[in-house]
């Protein structure tokens, strides 16, 4: 069975199989119950044995496969938006005209106005709206499903919110992608910004009608002085009041506004996005490596019983006997310990004598007439599967959808399998329909079948 990359991934099958039981209604789970029990763990590893016994069975984990693959389409989508964004924010600051003057407040309210509207967004979103991603992360959500292009896949996404909301993931998954999101856009507008003022010659100036020249003043220092301290440029007040209105011809004056721009993009800008990007995934990492299945939901406490029965999760009460009492040989055919062949037959006539003459290295498992023999006979063949079994059956029954369920069972429960198509017993004719009906819905189970006794090849494994 093919296995999700890590951990997270089957956690998530797991939340989605849980999910899916509690709206649909339990799975036919049987054999995924017995492969959980054989290969043993805790009771955790085991519903997760379980789960992606049936994920794959259902075809889950193609739909998770496709899914990611979704869900990688949909950022490399948001990236290249991002790219484009970013670089359309610095063009229009900038203004199309290349000769004319730009005011440079309108050109900072340009490139820092939605990203401060959409960072005070966030910071209320993360106070007050819980695991709530805001509209990026639901948009990311709704294309990562639309581009899986596969039904199945949208039992994932819900069941993928509901593991994230333990440990608070989902706040710091999703403003990862927001705040990566916003560094790429301003990232972007900051190399275009920078490669059209090497390239172009701009000037600058600011206007106002209600506030003084003091208040202008005030507010560039204020806005430059962080940046100040990194190496970038501050218009000196007398510059700053003489941009008034118009913009200034002197290449000083210029380069000094420039420099400004920059400085503070990228300090009010990429700066915060990138600490809090680092945040959100140091979070998630931390977050992502602690998350555990909540074993105390009720669809987990259900399979507590089937998947680690009570006298094991207790122990050993009682000392054991001087004697076991023996099992009767009736009860499980003529086993071999360590036979590495078996033979089983499903529901044969008491006028047909079995089991046929047996080589000593083959195992007679027996006839299979109840549910309970099937039980008992697939959960020895999960703790020690055979590397050879033969199943008889009778082809003058009818292929049923419960036998051919078995055949498949115990062909997975074994390292190859044939199925024999018994002759009939003497005096009667073979029924040739019936026959061919065994031959085709074996041909679609994919189990090699024939009339000719294969004793043969269950001794040394070949014909």
């Amino acid at each position: 069975m093919s296995t999700p990359s890590t951990d997270f991934h089957r956690l998530w099958l797991t939340e989605t199989i849980r999910l899916r039981e509690e709206f649909a209604g339990p799975l036919e789970d049987a054999e995924a119950n017995r492969r959980a029990r054989a290969a043993g763990g805790d009771l955790t590893r085991r519903i997760q044995t379980r789960a992606l016994w049936l994920a794959e069975r259902d075809g889950l984990l193609a739909a998770l496969r496709h899914w990611r693959q979704g869900g990688g389409l949909a950022l490399a989508a948001l990236l290249a938006f991002a790219l484009a964004g970013g670089a359309g924010m610095a063009l229009a600051a900038l203004g199309t005209d290349q000769k004319g003057p730009v005011n440079v407040f309108w050109a900072l309210g340009s490139l820092l106005g939605l990203h401060l509207l959409t960072l005070c967004g966030w910071l209320l979103g993360l106070l007050f709206a819980g695991d709530s991603g805001g509209v990026l992360g639901r948009l990311w959500l709704w294309l990562s499903e639309k581009f899986a292009r596969d039904a199945r896949a949208a039992q994932l996404a819900p069941a993928l919110l509901l593991l994230l909301q333990r440990r608070h993931l989902g706040r710091w998954g999703l403003g990862l992608l927001v705040h990566g999101f916003w560094l790429l856009v301003l990232g972007s507008a900051l190399v275009t910004l920078l490669a059209l003022l090497s390239t172009r010659s701009y000037g600058f100036y600011w206007e106002t009608t209600l506030l003084d020249g003091d208040t202008f003043v005030a507010l560039t220092q204020g806005l430059g002085a962080l940046p100040a301290l990194l190496g970038f440029s501050l218009p000196d007040p007398a510059t700053i009041r003489a941009s008034a209105d118009q913009a200034l011809s002197a290449e000083a004056a210029r380069q000094a506004w420039a420099g400004w721009l920059l400085g503070v993009l990228l300090v009010y800008g990429l700066l915060p996005r990138l600490l809090l990007a680092l945040l959100c995934l140091g979070r998630w990492l931390s977050g992502r490596a602690r998350l555990a299945l909540d074993l105390s939901l009720p669809g987990y406490r259900l399979l507590a019983e089937r998947l680690q029965p009570s006298s094991e999760r207790i122990g050993v009460c009682d000392a054991a006997p001087e004697v076991m009492p023996a099992i009767p040989a009736s009860a499980l055919g003529n086993p071999v310990e360590g036979a590495p062949a078996q033979l089983v037959a499903i529901e044969l006539d008491e006028s047909r004598p079995w089991p046929p003459v047996l080589p000593g290295a083959v195992g007679d498992a027996g006839i299979l007439d109840s549910r309970e023999q099937r039980r008992r006979l697939l959960d020895r063949f999960a703790e020690r599967p055979p590397a050879r079994l033969a199943v008889a059956v009778d082809p003058l029954r009818s292929p049923d959808r419960g036998t051919l369920a078995l055949l498949g069972e115990l062909s997975r429960s074994a390292g190859q399998t044939r199925v024999w198509l018994l002759p009939p017993p003497p005096g009667e004719e073979p029924n040739a329909e019936r026959l061919d009906d065994w031959r085709i819905a074996l041909n679609q189970l994919g189990l090699p079948h024939g009339s000719d006794s294969p004793l043969a090849w269950l001794e040394t494994g070949h014909d």
